[in-house]
Order: C-alpha cells, then sequence, then structure tokens
C-alpha cells in the first residue's frame, strides 16, 4: 500500500469508527440521496444470519458468475485488505477506485448535509452500492454487518432474503435471547420477497411469524429443501425445482455443505426471475469456490489452517472439523478474541481437542486481554502478539503437527500476514 490518495482514504474511514455502530437506516438514508440513490440501479440478495454469511454469498456470487451475469458483492469484515470488502465478478475494488469513491461521497455528502456524520459501515456501504453502478452489476449479493433490522444494508428491496442460522452473538447490540436476535435478523424480511433460512427451533418460529406479517414465502432448510453428505466437500441437493446428485464443494467444513443448500435454494428462486444457472455452471462454480479465512489451509509443512470462529458456535463446528480429519495430530491453537465474545465457552469447546493453546491479543482496541483466558485455557501460554504466538506454535507443532489459528477475524488476518514471513 504506497499511493497516497488510497492510504488517505483509509485514513478517513478509520476515523468515522470513532462513531462506533449506530443503528438505524437515517444516515445510510442521507449519504445514499446525496449520491442519488445507486442502490436503486441493481437487483440484488440480501443476506443475515450469525454464521456462514459469507460463505454464501461467496458461494452465490461464483454460480451466477458462472452463469454469464455480472455479480457485485459486498461482505465484511476484511482479512487483510479493505479492498477485499467490495467485489464485481470476485475482483476486488481497486485502492485508485476506493480513493476516488471515498472523495466523491464526501463531498456529496457534505453538500447534502454539512453538518451531518457517517459511521464507518454507511460509508462503506454506500461506496459498495456506487461502485456496483458504475460497473453496471446485473445482481448484487448484499451481507449484513450487524443484526439486519436496523443494519445500513436494510436500504435495499432485494429479490431474497437469506437468513443463515440464528445463534448467541452481538448480545449488547441485539438482544440476550435468541428469539430477540432472531427477530433483529428478521428484520431484513420485505413484503412479498421470499425468505430462505437455515435457523431452527424458536429462532425460525421468529422468522416464520415476521414472514406472515408481511406476506412473504418461507423456504426452510431440512423442510422445502434439503441436502445430504455424500463426502467430505460433497453432497447431494434436493431443491425447489432440482435434485443434484454428488455435488463437490471446493471448502472444507460440513457446515459448507449446508450453506450450499442456502445458496442453491436462492439460485432456484431467483432462476424464475430471470437469473438461471444450469447444472454444469453450478457444479463448475462449487468446486472451485475460494473463501478466505473459512478452514483455510495456507502452509502443509507444517500444516496451518485459518478459520474465522468468532462465537461459540462457530467454535463448535470447528471443533467437529479437527476432530473428525486431524485427531493424530501434534496441534498448537493461536487464539486472539474480541472482548464480548463468549470467549469461554469457545475455549471449553476445544479444550480436549489441541495440545496447547497459545493465547494473543490481535492490535484492536476491541480485543480481550490475553491474560484474562490463562485460567480458561487448559493447557495455555500467553503471547504477546499474533506473530510471536506463531512462531511458538511452530516450535511447539514441529514440521509434521498441526497449527490452528482462531478466535476473530483480526487474528486471522494478522496471521495470513505474518505467514509468509514467518513459515
Amino acid at each position: 500500500m504506497n499511493d497516497p490518495a488510497y492510504e488517505g482514504s483509509l485514513a478517513y474511514l478509520y476515523s468515522l469508527e470513532k462513531f462506533g455502530s449506530v443503528f438505524g437506516l437515517d444516515n445510510i438514508f442521507r449519504i445514499l440521496r446525496s449520491i442519488d440513490n445507486p442502490h436503486r440501479s441493481f437487483r440484488a440478495i440480501h443476506i443475515a444470519g450469525t454464521n456462514g454469511k459469507g460463505s454464501v454469498a461467496t458461494m452465490i456470487a461464483c454460480i451466477l458468475k458462472a452463469a454469464g451475469y455480472r455479480v457485485g458483492k459486498y461482505t465484511s469484515p476484511h482479512l487483510v485488505s479493505f479492498t477485499e470488502r467490495i467485489t464485481v465478478n470476485e475482483e476486488e475494488i481497486t485502492e485508485e477506485d476506493v480513493a476516488l469513491l471515498t472523495g466523491y461521497i464526501r463531498e456529496r455528502a457534505a453538500r447534502e448535509c454539512p453538518d451531518g456524520f457517517y459511521t464507518f459501515f454507511d460509508f462503506t456501504t454506500a461506496m459498495a452500492f456506487e461502485y456496483f453502478r458504475r460497473k453496471k452489476v446485473d445482481i448484487a449479493v448484499i451481507e449484513t454487518g450487524l443484526g439486519g433490522r436496523l443494519d445500513s444494508t436494510n436500504i435495499i428491496e432485494p429479490l431474497v432474503s437469506i437468513i443463515t442460522n440464528v445463534t448467541f452473538d452481538h448480545m449488547k447490540e441485539l438482544g440476550g435471547t435468541v428469539t430477540q436476535i432472531a427477530g433483529e435478523k428478521a428484520g431484513i424480511i420485505k413484503k412479498g420477497i421470499p425468505v430462505i433460512t437455515g435457523a431452527q427451533w424458536r429462532s425460525r418460529e421468529v422468522i416464520e411469524r415476521v414472514a406472515g406479517e408481511t406476506a412473504s414465502t418461507v423456504y426452510v432448510l431440512g423442510r422445502d429443501f434439503s441436502f445430504k453428505k455424500s463426502g467430505r466437500k460433497c453432497m447431494s441437493y434436493r431443491g425447489l425445482n432440482r435434485t443434484l446428485y454428488d455435488v463437490a464443494i471446493n471448502l472444507d467444513g460440513d457446515h459448507q455443505l449446508s450453506n450450499a443448500a442456502l445458496a442453491l435454494c436462492a439460485i432456484d428462486v431467483i432462476s424464475g426471475l430471470g437469473y438461471d444457472a444450469s447444472e454444469s455452471q453450478i457444479r463448475r462454480a462449487l468446486s472451485s469456490v475460494i473463501w478466505q479465512g473459512r478452514l483455510e489451509m495456507v502452509r502443509e509443512k507444517p500444516l496451518v489452517i485459518l478459520d474465522g470462529a468468532h462465537n461459540a458456535s462457530g467454535v463448535r463446528a470447528l471443533r467437529r472439523f479437527i476432530r473428525t480429519n486431524y485427531r493424530d495430530h501434534r496441534k498448537a491453537m493461536v487464539f486472539g478474541v474480541m472482548r464480548d465474545k463468549q470467549y469461554r465457552k469457545m475455549l471449553e469447546s476445544m479444550n480436549d481437542c489441541i495440545d496447547l493453546a497459545i493465547l494473543t491479543r490481535p492490535r484492536t482496541d476491541r480485543a480481550l486481554d490475553a491474560a484474562v483466558m490463562k485460567n480458561v485455557a487448559r493447557n495455555s501460554i500467553v503471547a504477546t502478539d499474533t506473530r510471536s504466538a506463531l512462531e511458538q506454535a511452530r516450535q511447539f507443532a514441529g514440521e509434521k503437527g498441526l497449527i490452528l489459528v482462531t478466535g476473530s477475524f483480526y487474528t486471522i488476518g494478522e496471521a495470513k500476514q505474518a505467514v509468509n514471513e514467518l513459515f
């Protein structure tokens, strides 16, 4: 990153983090009005949920790209570079375009409302929408930042809404019960717009109730469409209007099969709205899909796996994967987490799964002090930063062992940069 204009733009964008998360749509309405409402220039798919949003978004985007459409995608957070957040046909926005759009939106927004302020997510959402308009995308896949009802992305009118699952996360902002959290995520449901969900039990009941109030058809995983594992990274899918056998998914973990089923159901729904994809296009896309930081193997000797599990549900899925596939490996886990996460449950889930936990603190004010976790992890040491944690993990694991990095996207982002230098 050497472009002064890009560096200046990032400095401005990150300065907006001082406003934190301001829930509500007033700010995004103002900033989008100031740039002539770019979100009205393209069709969209909207995705909320606790886990799997980015994976589902990427699978849908790859399928639609394989089918010949020009596809925008907006996800968060990023791992290494801000440009990861905004893509067209899986190609990241350029640093030059980030700088150009930052200047353009700042000037227009200031003219519209001189005394207004915008959060980091307000501004980057507007940037994504304007970029998609300029790139003339046919359709955009939009992931919520936090929650749904009051999320900046909830300004759009999608072709279909997807709610992946609902578990405990961001309780301070979204509520202390699963039903409260589900109610916030169900806020993306629009009148008459179909809804696809992988949520279960009480959270599903909330979603179905809201959908009933808005006259929106609901398609539930396991009831209206389903999948069956047919091998590692492989499944069969029974959908709304197609059945596919032995579909290869180029993402590890059984939870990705569930995510793939949600993506395929979305393709089923929009196929009647002018966005169809053939079986061969679907197979080609899913067999080659790449999504960074989700059970991502970045080195083989020693084996280094990065996974962005950042809540108790995500860590349970990670634990199942490690126990199933790497039971006999000597395992070191580098773990750094945010203060507002259920770090006790996360670490307790991994206690009988790894041999050594190396606790660290990523470089963000939101991170938890590593020493606080020391009495929770059964066999653990504390490292000053992610880089030194990786060095200690390598020494412990040896060439034939496994190094697992998890707990936060901040942690795995720092690890992804350091691995190339250390290994």
